[in-house]
């Protein structure tokens, strides 16, 4: 054994940790279908989230640390249930009016409301792939409705009329009693309206494979349960998709987890081992409420991607899978700094580290060099001084601070200078705040201003770091108190960077400015 697989085979990472589970589903004898499915679900019901993408990152995580202990082939399977029919309508899409005519039918026979895809679910599942794609996601695309009419879903859908009476006991003891009286795993699209019908069974025929109900006229109507005549409920659908694919892992959010044992058990009476699984955390957005694809709160996958990489985005998701996070705008500057410091430590770092650091997840072992030179925040504060309007004004200050970087030698630079003017305009510029310093602030301003004026030597971090700590020493105590009022005065920000390392980019001229215009009332 490779010394790699067996510091993976140890390693604390919570992906390491989900593969070994997977792994010990195999220890007696290889899978039969020759390869480990992963799967991940999609209901394409609104525009994909955030929360949708986490689910595919985190899942390929595992699957990476998967092939670092394991020889045995992976398949990655992101199925949309693009056969469910539209309950609402969501909030955040145009033409409400036109997708209210097509309430409950499914989404893959509902109008697009963008009118560029066939249907609202083709429309949605593009937007997912095209994410997905553009990220670079190994990955095999199931839609549910071509599942079922393909006849891929058959022999199950026929072994579930075999065995309907046993599902139902397992459904039925998670249902209200009202809900009993009516409730079916099959739901019959009708054949003249198109829509999903929750209907009562007057008979389920095995032998047919048939079922027999009546639509909401008092119609009677048989129809095969094969050839997506008909769909399953959402509950004995996942437990069914598991047994048909054969799923040895899908991961799903907390609000699923109550439904595991209902899951697991219809997988096992159609005769399949359930899968592993690993619940994870909800997000929330800025007022701690739940991300809901639906009413479009919190972050889009598009909006990260305004501000920042996707590499950061990948990061945040791996951070504390477990713990409810809020996503909200505010969380993405720490997110790329944080991302751009491991990258940092990658390289210093013997196996055993490299393999429990996020970037080692997030690449698949296969890691680039940093070259963000300058911090996010850093760039945020600097665009807030400068004015910068552009991501060249900003280089301006970058090449000064570090003459051998380019745009071309440094891309991460150069991308997150672009980011960096964009989330100030939008985040920081309206919500500056400056104010006046007190009496001993502004006798700790001028004497900074005077031991710039007077500073001879070199123009680095540490250096500057050294003279502005010496002159808020003798005088705040605590000395972040110094560090509060310069963030405050000149920044209009209740936090800052390490304010050496920002003169040196600024420059001690331009800082000199600063604190002049602070002094003569020019910013509060």
């Amino acid at each position: 054994m490779s010394n790699s697989r067996e510091l993976a085979l140890a390693s604390k990472a919570w992906p390491f940790e989900e593969a070994r589970r997977v792994l010990k589903r195999y220890e007696k004898a290889p899978p039969e279908k020759g390869y480990v499915l992963f799967e991940t679900g999609y209901g394409p019901s609104g525009l994909p989230h955030i929360g949708t993408f986490g689910e595919v990152a985190r899942t390929t995580m595992i699957r990476r640390a998967f092939h670092e202990i394991s020889d045995i082939p992976t398949r990655l399977i992101c199925f949309s249930d693009d056969l469910d029919g539209m309950r609402k309508v969501p909030g955040n899409v145009p033409n409400q009016e036109m997708l209210r005519e097509h309430l409950q039918k499914p989404l893959t026979s509902v109008p697009d409301p963008f009118g560029t895809h066939e249907s609202f679910g083709h429309h949605n599942n593009a937007m997912l792939r095209r994410f997905l794609d553009t990220f670079g996601f190994e990955y095999e695309f199931y839609s549910a409705t071509e599942f079922y009419k393909s006849g891929q879903f058959d022999e199950i859908l026929l072994r579930a009329a075999e065995r309907y009476d046993d599902i139902m006991k397992i459904m039925l003891k998670s249902l209200r009693e009202e809900r009993q009286q009516t409730y079916s795993i099959f739901l019959p699209i009708h054949p003249e309206t198109g829509r999903v019908l929750y209907v009562p069974m007057k008979e389920v025929n095995a032998k047919d494979g048939t079922i027999t109900f009546d639509d909401e006229d008092g119609r009677e109507w048989t129809l095969p349960v094969t050839g997506g005549n008909v769909k399953l409920q959402w509950k004995p659908d996942f437990g069914a998709r598991w047994a048909a694919l054969g799923v040895d892992f899908e991961m799903y959010g907390k609000d699923h987890s109550t439904n595991t044992p209902i899951y697991d058990g219809i997988c096992r009476v159609l005769g399949v081992p359930a899968p592993e699984h690993f619940t994870y955390e909800l997000f929330l957005d800025e007022n701690g409420q739940k991300i809901s694809k639906s009413s479009g709160n919190g972050v889009s996958i598009d909006e990260w991607l305004t501000y920042a990489s996707s590499e950061s985005l990948a990061y945040f998701m791996y951070q504390k899978p477990k713990t409810a996070k809020r996503l909200f705008f505010d969380v993405i500057p720490k997110a790329v700094d944080e991302y751009h410091q491991q990258l940092r430590a990658y390289p210093t770092q013997d196996l055993a580290a490299q393999l429990n650091n996020p970037v080692w997840h997030i690449h698949g072992g296969d890691v680039p060099a940093s070259t963000l030179i300058v911090p996010f925040g850093m760039l945020l504060n600097l665009a807030s001084v400068s004015g910068a309007e552009d991501k060249e004004a900003l280089w301006g200050f970058i090449r000064r601070y570090a003459p051998e970087a380019s745009a071309e030698s440094h891309p991460d630079m150069d991308q997150a200078a672009g980011f960096a003017v964009r989330y100030f305009n939008d985040f920081v510029k309206p919500t500056r705040v400056y104010r006046a310093p007190t009496e001993a602030e502004r006798e700790a301003l001028v004497e900074l201003r005077a031991q710039l004026a007077a500073y001879d030597g070199p123009v680095e971090d540490e250096a500057l770091q050294s003279v502005v700590y010496a002159v808020g020493r003798d005088r705040f105590d605590p000395l972040r108190a110094w560090f509060g009022a310069l963030y405050e005065v000149l920044l209009g920000a209740s936090q800052g960077p390490r304010f050496g390392g920002f003169i040196a980019l600024y420059g001690i001229p331009e800082t000199i400015a600063l604190i002049d215009k602070a002094l003569a009332g020019e910013l509060a």
